[in-house]
């Protein structure tokens, strides 16, 4: 199950289906058999800036933060992948810069941070040549104008 929270704030910008189906989209093309659970939190940049420095150390807004899990939930049994945390000011920020809609970048932003869950990193050279090659695929899968940025 996926599991949505929007800040109040934003709850009138975004949209369930658009998260449900990027990250079911993710799961699928990482070949996961089963249906894990994981989290997806749409927040402002105060929020997301005082987790970016509790958790990593900057004092600074960012886009995306993932937090990977994988435990069991004892009720259900699901395997619950972790939290993403996405700054909404942040996404609309960077969707003006890059003259695209907020969907399309909210939609980035929410592979990038499915795909930390499920260990890819980007911390050198191959690892993300990998991952950008999956988030494209992805999101042209989606038919998201982003995809081309990192083919």
């Amino acid at each position: 199950m996926i599991y949505l929270q929007f800040n109040d704030v934003y709850a009138n910008l975004v949209t369930s289906s658009l998260f449900e189906q990027t990250a079911q989209t993710v799961l699928d093309h990482q070949g996961i058999p089963l249906q894990p659970d994981l989290s997806i939190v749409i927040t402002g940049n105060p929020e997301i800036q005082e987790l970016n420095r509790e958790f990593l150390g900057i004092d600074a807004p960012t886009d995306v933060l993932s937090f990977p899990s994988d435990e069991l939930d004892p009720d259900t049994g699901n395997r619950y992948l972790g939290d993403i945390i996405i700054s909404y000011p942040q996404a609309e920020t960077q969707a003006q810069a890059g003259g695209h809609s907020i969907e399309a970048e909210l939609q980035l932003l929410a592979v990038h941070g499915v795909l930390h869950l499920l260990g890819h990193d980007h911390a050198d050279e191959d690892q993300q040549k990998e991952m950008w090659t999956a988030q494209a695929e992805i999101l042209a899968q989606l038919n998201n104008p982003l995809s081309q940025l990192y083919s």
